[in-house]
């Protein structure tokens, strides 16, 4: 019984040993900015009446603690502080399939500490919990309601609604977060397109419809492009790797006229160049601020993982450092929306 004891003491002590390691390195590595950033969760509806979760990170004075946790990232922010400042701009992030207000972090902290209030929608029934709303009708007008509803939220009935400027709005999206982007800033795509495309394509998406027998890869299904709205408060937007962009040609980009930022990656298998990004930008015109990285993958885009990152969407191909190119984006993007929401 002894032994027992002093097998079981030295077991214990070896993890809370191991648990105080794993604290204090996420505790040292927690996300941080230079200037104190506030964070909050909130929920609210789109013109539906569909509830959905919203992530808000904003400037702050108040002191932050690296004590928050979304996703797998440890966020050193101030958990539902008061804002600080005034004129601020607002940017709402729209995440791909199966991720949330955690996929880009990253970015959402770099934008606060510039200044920026970011609202970043958790997509009702395609996000990393919930799968129920993928490839049904209303799957991907849904996600552009929602974006809209976001704005609406944050200029309406957010707490620190007074310190937000309605006309300095700007939106960022990845992969099918880029297309909601694009259709929330007026493109109009074409769905039936989804048939005849996936009907020869072995893309993600087209495998992803597959799986739920989505009535999308019915070529004499009724078209949802009716159901998109364009949102006039979005004057500048950033948009990378967007899925579906094989639904939006020959013209269903004729009506974006605010300036785009569009962002490739060059060993993207999952979203391909050839038949989604490439036709956004031959049919946006030269006018495009087009960035094609080097050695990237899809999801390359998302935020650097942490310890308990999963490796499907945590690794990168070689020696491609995610750290830095996603610090080199981020500075890239808050110059974007800089130039183009200026103060009125």
């Amino acid at each position: 019984m002894k032994k027992i004891m002093k097998w079981f003491g030295r077991t214990l002590i070896v993890i809370v040993v191991l648990v105080c390691c794993i604290v204090g390195y996420a505790v040292l590595t927690a996300a941080r900015t230079e200037n104190p950033v506030g964070f909050q969760v909130i929920q609210t509806t789109d013109a539906d009446g569909h509830l959905f979760t919203v992530g808000v990170w904003y400037p702050t004075q108040a002191q932050p603690k690296p004590t928050t946790l979304l996703g797998v990232v440890l966020m050193d922010v101030a958990r539902n502080a008061p804002v600080s400042g005034s004129d601020l701009p607002l940017v709402a992030i729209s995440h791909g399939n199966g991720g949330g207000p955690a996929s880009h972090v990253d970015l959402a902290l770099a934008l606060a500490n510039a200044g920026y209030v970011v609202a970043a929608p958790m997509h009702s029934g395609d996000n990393y919990a919930d799968q129920s709303s993928v490839g049904s009708a209303s799957w991907l007008s849904r996600r552009t309601s929602e974006l809209h509803g976001t704005v609406d939220y944050m200029l309406n009935n957010w707490a620190g609604r007074d310190h937000i400027s309605p006309q300095r709005i700007g939106a960022f999206g990845f992969s099918a977060g880029g297309f909601t982007v694009l259709t929330a800033v007026g493109a109009q795509p074409d769905l039936r397109l989804v048939a005849t495309h996936c009907a020869k394509s072995p893309e993600f998406v087209c495998d992803l419809l597959r799986s739920v027998n989505s009535s999308y890869l019915n070529a004499d299904a009724p078209t949802m492009g009716d159901a998109f709205s364009p949102d006039l408060r979005i004057k500048a937007a950033v948009v990378a790797a967007p899925g579906l962009g094989f639904t939006m040609v020959p013209n269903g980009l004729d009506n974006v006229s605010v300036p785009i930022q569009l962002w490739s990656a060059e060993d993207d298998i999952n979203v391909p160049y050839a038949t989604n990004t490439r036709l956004v930008r031959e049919a946006l015109g030269p006018w495009v601020d087009f960035h094609s990285v080097d050695d990237a993958v899809h999801f390359s885009f998302l935020t650097p993982c942490g310890l308990l990152g999963p490796p499907e969407i945590c690794s990168d191909p070689g020696q491609f450092d995610r750290k830095a190119f996603h610090a080199n984006m981020n500075t890239s993007i808050i110059a974007f929306f800089e130039k183009h929401l200026k103060s009125p």
